[in-house]
């Protein structure tokens, strides 16, 4: 499995969780490459910011004191779901071409199920009309995506949603995390 090298800081709680006994901060994060999600105990007398980039890999971390392990989905605070939105936003901007790319590939799951139907908003008939516009030429854009195949959700809007929901609910397929 990959490591990871840097993380980006989703929400600091520099007294620990409410309610809980230990009152030592922490840090939720999500892992730049895996998109893992991680609590991390910072260093003494360190402070972090949201959206900030700490290196979290093997080797000396100057602001990172070790990671606590992998955050529960149930401990996600509301402002960490709104930075882990605008990472997620700023990641499939960024990527553009390997999202494309996953419609350009997109197999069946199993004779009754296709990739693309677990995205939010694509059906049978959606997929159908994917399958069919890529069959000519491969999709380019997310703009290509949405001028060949007519009225279909935004992709973009679509890969970022369930990126959302694969790392915040549990998913029985995975299309992006692992």
């Amino acid at each position: 499995m990959e490591k990871e090298e840097n993380a980006i800081i989703l929400d600091y709680l520099p007294y620990g969780y409410p309610m809980s006994r230990k009152m030592m901060p922490i840090a939720q994060a999500i892992g730049e490459k895996t998109f893992a999600l991680l609590e991390l105990i910072p260093r003494k007398g360190v402070s972090l910011a949201p959206k900030e980039k700490v290196y979290i890999g093997s080797g000396k971390r100057d602001k990172i004191y070790y990671i606590f392990g992998r955050l529960p989905k149930e401990n996600i605070t509301e402002s960490a779901k709104i930075q882990l939105q605008e990472f997620i936003e700023g990641v499939v901007a960024e990527q553009e071409k390997k999202f494309v790319d996953f419609f350009n590939k997109a197999q069946a799951i199993n004779t009754r199920l296709h990739q693309l139907e677990l995205l939010p908003g694509f059906g049978k008939k959606h997929t159908e009309q994917v399958l069919k516009a890529r069959d000519g030429k491969p999709f380019e854009s997310f703009e290509d995506i949405r001028k060949r195949v007519s009225n279909i959700p935004d992709p973009k809007k679509a890969i970022e949603k369930r990126l959302i929901e694969e790392l915040i609910e549990n998913q029985r397929f995975n299309l992006f995390v692992n």
